[in-house]
C-alpha cells in the first residue's frame, strides 16, 4: 500500500516539484487537500526550528503521519541573506519579483555572487520527529534568466550548469535541486521503515 503524507504547505510550486520527484512512491497531500486552511509562523532563526514547528503543528492537528520543509537562499556576500527570510525578504506582501529587485541592488558592487539554497525536510513519522537537508551550491546572476519556476529561480545558477534554474525543465533543475537532494533522504529513510 502506498504511504500517504500530509506535507505541511499550501504553495502549489512546491506540492508539484515534491510530486514530481516521488513519482508514485508515496502519495502527498497538500493541507488544502487534507482540509487545513492555517498559515504556520516562521518565527524562529533556523531552517531546521521552522520546518519543526510546521510538521509538528499539522502532526498534532491531525494526528497524521506529515512532512514540511523549509528553504533559503543563502549569499555569502550578505552574511547569508535573505536567509531564512528568503520567502519576505522585500517585506509584506510576498512577491517574488521584489525579493529578486531587492537581492540583486543589494549585491550591487560585489563581486563574489557565491550562493547556496538549503532546505530542511521534518518529517514527523509515528510521532518521532526526524530531519533531512538538501543543499545545491550556485551563484547569484547580474538579472533574471528564464521563465519557469518560482522564487529566486531566475537569479541562481547551479553549479556545474549555464543555465538558470527558471532556465530548465523540472527534470534538468532536479539534477541539481536542493529540494531534490532532501528527498532523496527522505524517501530513503521512509524506504527503510
Amino acid at each position: 500500500m502506498i504511504k500517504q503524507l500530509v506535507f505541511a504547505t499550501n504553495n502549489a510550486n512546491k506540492v508539484a516539484e515534491i510530486k514530481k520527484v516521488l513519482g508514485g512512491s508515496f502519495a502527498v497531500i497538500p493541507l488544502k487537500d487534507a482540509g487545513i486552511d492555517i498559515d504556520i509562523p516562521e518565527p524562529y532563526d533556523t531552517l531546521e526550528q521552522n520546518a519543526a514547528t510546521k510538521s509538528i503543528t499539522i502532526f498534532n492537528l491531525t494526528g497524521n503521519d506529515c512532512f514540511s520543509e523549509d528553504t533559503g537562499l543563502f549569499v555569502d556576500s550578505l552574511d547569508g541573506e535573505p536567509g531564512v527570510k528568503s520567502a519576505r525578504y522585500a517585506g509584506e506582501p510576498a512577491s517574488g519579483k521584489a525579493n529578486i529587485e531587492k537581492l540583486i541592488a543589494n549585491l550591487n558592487g560585489h563581486e563574489d555572487r557565491k550562493a547556496r539554497f538549503r532546505t530542511i525536510i521534518s518529517l514527523v513519522l509515528n510521532g518521532q520527529e526526524h530531519q533531512f537537508e538538501g543543499v545545491c551550491e550556485g551563484v547569484i546572476l547580474q538579472e533574471p534568466a528564464g521563465e519557469k519556476g518560482f522564487g529566486y529561480d531566475s537569479v541562481f545558477k547551479p553549479e556545474g550548469s549555464e543555465k538558470s534554474f527558471a532556465q530548465m525543465e523540472t527534470d534538468e533543475k532536479n539534477v541539481f535541486s536542493h529540494r531534490k537532494k532532501a528527498m532523496a533522504k527522505l524517501i530513503a529513510f521512509l524506504s527503510s521503515k
